[in-house]
């Protein structure tokens, strides 16, 4: 099969260099004319996929890229990998499948495969997607064309994580729907999980997702809890999981980050009431963790009081851009949250994060677009007020943070282990 990959950010370019590794060839589109110059001069925009990589995989003409979406005639499959946000309101946001499909419709050929990989509520496959597709195209799903839902599998930040050995749940629109789709992805994944329909599959993905959203709200809620009887909830977790059944471990911190779990659970409680159905304990996990930049904030404010300084006028280092450790993946990071919050009390913000020397433009937080990171030295660490820690990268040296900041507040245990002096650091 000759495949195209439309979206070439966190999802669709990984995927797209297995395709290309595996012999399938591939063709990259996406819009942004930035990324795909980039690609075909063998440069990479994302930190933990190398140049290496993509040079490989033009060298060996399995794979190019390029803004010219008419070339999906060209391809008998296709694979949709872009955003599926919230709007203003937190409601799902499809324009940009919706649109993808229209396009797709004007070049789509009969008997060709289209799939996607976007996480969305339960029946935008079936539903929306598809008749945006046949409206378009004339073609009928099932029939002259094939249609599928595959989720999206990724972990940023962890070397072990492969695209080939991640296990890739599939559901079709027909049973030849998921053949022609387990097809495909058998050229470049180890295991395939196929599932009865596009919604089952749809669903498998909220689940995942909603049930790391509502754990980590667990022990979020706890934190609060415990610290108000004096108890590390830290400490609670690292004893509660020797427990060798019955206990998953998962961990506070001063919100949540990245492109799935924030999102996610949203959309099935949108799509739930359609159904007339309430979504009470995921509603609940929403609030809950919504909530923590405002605890730490309250953090902030106590420790600077016990050194008789007003929030008001302090300078706040924030660490860490990026929403989880050892990424350059600023989506929906609760840092941007904490520096507004922050700079709405009078605060003077700045940040520190080698994987995020610049911040790039972001639809909600457009006006910290621009600003950079700050140089890593003892001077200009020393000058802060307070520094905050909302993402703990490994490459940063938190000894000697410890040595030139006064007052630390942690919330992500960064500083467990390190001498610090009493009252330096405050954990939130």
């Amino acid at each position: 099969m000759n495949t195209a990959i439309i979206g070439l950010g966190y999802v669709g370019l990984p995927l797209a260099l297995q395709f290309a590794r595996n012999g399938v060839k591939v063709l990259g589109l996406d819009v942004d004319t930035a990324k795909v110059e980039a690609l075909n001069a063998g440069k990479s925009y994302i930190r933990h996929i190398p140049a290496s990589s993509i040079v490989e995989a033009l060298r060996s003409g399995a794979f190019s890229a390029s803004t010219d979406f008419s070339r999906i005639g060209e391809v008998t499959a296709i694979i949709i990998c872009v955003p599926t946000p919230l709007n203003k309101n937190r409601e799902p946001d499809l324009s940009c499948v919706l649109e993808t499909g229209k396009t797709i419709a004007k070049y789509l050929q009969k008997g060709a495969l289209v799939v996607l990989e976007s996480t969305t509520y339960p029946g935008t496959t079936d539903e929306d997607l598809r008749a945006v597709l046949e409206q378009g195209s004339g073609l009928k799903a099932g029939t002259d064309f094939h249609l599928a839902f595959s989720p999206e599998r990724e972990d940023p930040g962890n070397p072990d994580s492969k695209v080939t050995a991640i296990p890739k749940v599939v559901g079709g629109y027909t049973p030849a729907c998921l053949a022609r789709a387990t097809e495909l992805y058998s050229k470049a994944v180890k295991t395939l999980v196929p599932v009865s329909s596009c919604r089952a599959a749809e669903a498998t993905k909220l689940l995942e997702n909603i049930f790391r959203s509502v754990n980590i709200a667990l022990v979020n809620e706890l934190k609060v809890v415990y610290e108000a009887m004096g108890i590390d909830i830290w400490e609670v977790i690292a004893a509660a999981r020797t427990k060798p059944f019955g206990f998953m471990p998962f961990y506070p911190g001063p919100g949540l980050g990245g492109h799935c779990i924030p999102i996610d659970p949203f959309y099935l409680t949108w799509k739930a009431r359609e159904y007339g159905q309430n979504t009470r304990f995921i509603e609940l996990a929403g609030e809950i963790n919504t909530a923590m930049p405002g605890h730490v904030i309250e953090r902030v404010t106590a420790a600077l009081n016990e050194r008789r300084k007003a929030l008001k006028g302090s300078s706040i280092l924030v660490l860490g851009i990026a929403y989880k450790p050892n990424v350059d993946d600023d989506r929906e990071s609760p840092s941007y949250v904490l520096m507004n919050l922050l700079a709405e009390r009078g605060a003077k913000v700045s940040y520190y994060d080698p994987f995020v020397p610049v911040i790039r433009p972001t639809r909600e937080h457009a006006h910290w677009a621009g600003q950079r990171s700050i140089e890593w030295s003892r001077p200009t660490i020393s000058s802060f007020d307070c520094a905050l820690i909302a993402t703990n990268h490994s490459g940063v040296n938190y000894i000697e943070l410890a040595q030139w900041c006064d007052c630390i507040v942690d919330t992500r245990n960064a500083m467990h282990g390190i001498e610090a002096r009493p009252g330096q650091v405050w954990k939130a």
